[in-house]
C-alpha cells in the first residue's frame, strides 16, 4: 500500500513538472514571437496610416513626413488629438487628424484634412460598425458619398446647414439608414471646429 502511494504521488509530481516546463517553453515561445514580429507589426501599422493621411490630402500637397511631423492638442479635458502636419517649403499646408461620432451602432472614426483656411481637403471613414449595406455607404469603396465634403468648410456651407437634408442640411442622407450619415457630417463638422479653436496652434 505503501508502495503505490509513492508511485501515485511520484507520478502527480511528475505531471506538475511537466505541466509547468511545457507552460514556460509556450510562454518563452509567446514572448519570442512577439519581440520578432513587434517591428514588422509596427512598420505595417506606419504604412496604413501613411496611406490614409494620403487619402485625405491632394497630390503634392506635402513635401515632409506626416508622421514625422505631428502636435498632440488637447480640448475640453478629452484625449489629445494627434495632428499631422503637411509642409511644402516648411509652411504647413494642411492638418490631418481624426475625429468621431457615435452612429447606429457605435463611434465612426472619420480621417480628415484642412487646409490652412479651413477648408477641407479630403476626408475618409477609418472604422465603423454599421450595417452593411445600409450604413456602409459611408466607405470610399462602397460610394462616392464621402467624397461630397472635399472643399467644405464652416462658412461653406453656412453652420445651420450642417446636416443631412432631412434635417434641413445640404447632406444626403441614406435611404433606411438616416443616422449613419448623420453621425458622419457631425464628426466632420467636430473636426472643423476643433481646427477652427487651434489654428493658430496647429499651424505654428
Amino acid at each position: 500500500m505503501t508502495l503505490n502511494l509513492e508511485i501515485w504521488r511520484d507520478k502527480l509530481i511528475y505531471q506538475g513538472l511537466s505541466l509547468g516546463l511545457v507552460a514556460m517553453l509556450c510562454g518563452s515561445a509567446l514572448v519570442m514571437g512577439n519581440q520578432l514580429t513587434r517591428e514588422a507589426i509596427r512598420q505595417a501599422e506606419a504604412e496604413d496610416l501613411a496611406a490614409s493621411l494620403a487619402q485625405v490630402l491632394p497630390a503634392g500637397f506635402a513635401e515632409n513626413d506626416l508622421l514625422a511631423d505631428s502636435v498632440h492638442i488637447s480640448a475640453n479635458h478629452s484625449p489629445p488629438v494627434t495632428v499631422y502636419r503637411a509642409r511644402k517649403a516648411g509652411l504647413v499646408t494642411a492638418a490631418v487628424f481624426q475625429t468621431s461620432a457615435r452612429g447606429y451602432a457605435g463611434e465612426i472614426l472619420v480621417l480628415i484634412g484642412v487646409d490652412r483656411e479651413g477648408r477641407l481637403t479630403g476626408a475618409r471613414v477609418l472604422k465603423h460598425t454599421e450595417t452593411p449595406g445600409l450604413g456602409d455607404k459611408i466607405e470610399i469603396g462602397k460610394s462616392k458619398w464621402i467624397l461630397s465634403f472635399t472643399g467644405k468648410s464652416l462658412v461653406n456651407p453656412p453652420a445651420a446647414r450642417w446636416a443631412v437634408k432631412k434635417d434641413g442640411g445640404d447632406f444626403d442622407q441614406f435611404a433606411g439608414a438616416t443616422i449613419t450619415p448623420r453621425a458622419v457630417v457631425a464628426a466632420v463638422k467636430n473636426g472643423l471646429e476643433f481646427f477652427a479653436t487651434h489654428r493658430e496652434e496647429i499651424l505654428r
